[in-house]
């Protein structure tokens, strides 16, 4: 059955590639709640967490009800007098409650680090995870910069609006329910003349959230472009300096800089509008509550205690419509980020995992089959077309082709690291689709042009290959692979460190301890991509004779830049525009006229043959 998939509409992206921006079109209480949702260690004992805000929160009535009762009965009491007995208990019981409100307070605080901090934790680790999830189409259509920003950032901004905003939020929403409950109890008519001088701001502080959401969500993306800038500019350091273009390099950084200065300014700017006018709603809400309460008192609806008792409630009601505008601010700030790591998980990974429902294959040769592959990378022409080819078990066969012919991308597809836009590859007589990557990762090795090494010493980095291999088992591999000398020749062996992507090590021996580590994986089939292209000639012809050991008994694919690898392998398969036009044998193919042999006869010119 041929499978049939548009490429170039795999990726969530809005170009196929990048990285799903679904999630921004969610109102802001929908974006908190999914984000929540998510992280179970945000709602890791939540109620008694709730329970210790509002016994913090209501601790903070004690005082306007203490002063309350202590001018209507303390001072003006049945018998006109001072009751100082009665004053000194309201005192007391005053400062009980206030001791009991502060340690609530700090419990609460406590509780809500420990579980911010969890939850934090837990979504950093699914977002990282679900990027290496991803397809290398949907990574390579991200700045790498900005990828890495949306689970650390991005997060660090959730972070502080869960442990700083989230916690005044708790707080406010606390201080404002208990004080409008007591403001009725007091006098509902001044509680209702509260309640409609800060109506007309909720209403527009409503409306104004949905611009200062895509403001801090141009914020978050000129962070991700500045980091993508500065990070590109410090692993190319060495490019920078050799073509001189420190001053270029310097400008564009400055660039992404400024602009997210810019971006930054324009929100807090609008941030900024919304305390003044908080303000002057809250001198308008109290000089009304006097005028209203000074009537009321002289028609006998409220003693003079009950009013400033009311004064002080009006300020609590007031502290948290104020401080509404730093929580605002860092919500909006909060929920764009929130909204680019809802983002990187929204992003379904287009080369998925059977799983369970997958096949194991068991150890042995295997044997490879094309079937009508087709594939075109996101928004440009098709690279492969119809390839059809089988590979038999145990062959060592060489893929050769222009630049561009689509050698790599035959590489990639075999690996799996894409999948075919049309056709189906078979290993083994099972679609590769269908295998588990547990079982793909253990059976098939890809060794890359690049080589890319960790920054750890030579045994870490040979050792990914095989976890458990201990440090015998390595000098073991190097030996057979004919390496032993170069590996005495290094300053501390196996504990050699390489270096920040391998740059200790020199191009030809950072793509020797690639060989290195796909041969101590001991993979059935070893797929090489232009694995000597950065090696001297001396070091190839010792590579090549070592590969003639690893790769006898198991299915070896090279993608041959140099012709020594093709004259060496059993059958040579000839790309030319995305098409297979010549197989066979070595000696066949440069006899006759052909590709192939304008290849040979360009390669054997160059090397002066």
């Amino acid at each position: 059955m041929t499978v049939t998939r548009n490429a170039a509409t795999r990726s969530a992206g809005p170009d196929g590639t990048g990285l799903s921006e679904a999630s921004t079109t969610e109102g802001a209480i929908s974006t908190l709640k999914r984000g929540i949702l998510l992280s179970p260690e945000f709602r890791a004992g939540l109620t008694g967490t709730l329970l210790l805000a509002l016994v913090s929160t209501a601790g903070r009535v004690v005082v306007p009800i203490a002063v309350q009762q202590t001018i209507d009965k303390g001072l003006g009491g049945d018998g006109g007098g001072v009751d100082i007995g009665f004053i000194r208990t309201a005192v007391l019981l005053c400062a009980v409650a206030v001791l009991v409100t502060a340690v609530c307070a700090y419990l609460m605080n406590v509780r809500l680090y420990k579980a911010s901090e969890g939850g934090l934790a837990g979504l950093r680790t699914t977002a990282f995870r679900h990027v290496h999830d991803l397809s290398m189409l949907t990574q390579s259509g991200e700045k790498r910069g900005s990828l890495v920003s949306r689970v650390t950032s991005d997060v660090d901004q959730i972070s502080q609006f869960m442990q700083s905003g989230g916690l005044m939020f708790l707080v406010s929403i606390g201080q404002l329910f208990v004080a409008s409950v007591l403001m009725l109890l007091y006098s509902w008519q001044l509680a209702l003349l509260v309640w409609l001088s800060f109506l007309p701001l909720a209403w527009a502080l409503r409306r104004f959230q949905r611009v200062l959401s895509a403001a801090y969500m141009r914020v978050r993306e000129r962070m991700g472009d500045m980091l993508a800038a500065v990070s590109e500019s410090v692993v190319g350091a060495a490019v920078i300096r050799a073509y001189a273009s420190e001053e270029r390099t310097g400008r564009r950084v400055d660039e992404t800089v400024d602009a997210h200065r810019d971006a930054q300014t324009r929100a807090q700017a609008m941030v900024a509008l919304t305390f003044p006018v908080s303000e002057l709603v809250a001198a308008v809400a109290t000089a009304a509550v006097v005028i209203a309460g000074t009537l009321l008192g002289i028609g006998g609806h409220v003693s003079a205690g009950e009013l400033i008792a009311f004064l002080f409630l009006v300020t609590l009601f007031v502290s948290p419509m104020q401080t509404a505008t730093e929580v605002f601010n860092q919500a909006q700030n909060a929920i764009a980020g929130w909204r680019r790591v809802l983002g990187v998980l929204d992003t379904a990974p287009d080369v998925a995992d059977p799983g369970e429902r997958g096949e194991t294959l068991p150890r042995g040769p295997i044997e490879v089959r094309f079937e009508d592959v087709g594939f075109a990378y996101p928004g440009g022409p098709p690279v492969l077309h119809g390839v059809n080819a089988d590979i038999a078990s145990r062959s060592r066969v060489a893929i050769v082709g222009q630049t561009g012919s689509g050698k790599t991308t035959f590489a990639k597809l075999l690996t799996r690291l894409m999948d075919p836009a049309s056709g189906r590859i078979l290993v083994d007589g099972v679609p590769l689709d269908r295998v588990r990557f547990s079982s793909l990762r253990e059976r098939i090795v890809m060794v890359p042009q690049d080589g890319f090494l960790f920054d750890a010493s030579l045994a870490d980095n040979i050792r990914y290959g095989r976890p458990g291999a201990s440090d015998d088992d390595l000098v073991l591999a190097l030996t057979e692979l004919g390496l032993a000398d170069w590996l005495e020749g290094l300053p501390d062996g196996l504990g050699t460190p390489v270096g920040q992507r391998g740059e200790s090590l020199s191009a030809g021996e950072r793509q020797l301890v690639a060989l290195a580590r796909a041969y101590i994986a001991d993979p059935d089939l070893l797929v090489l991509d232009e694995a000597t292209s950065a090696v001297d000639p001396a070091t190839e012809v010792r590579i090549q004779r070592a590969l003639d050991g690893v790769t006898r008994g198991r299915t070896a694919i090279s993608i041959a830049h140099r012709l020594s690898t093709a004259e060496a392998a059993d059958e040579v398969i000839v790309f030319e525009a995305g098409r297979v036009v010549q197989r066979g044998p070595h000696a066949d193919l440069v006899a006759e006229p052909g590709v192939y042999a304008d290849l040979h006869a360009s390669w054997t010119a160059q090397r002066g043959l």
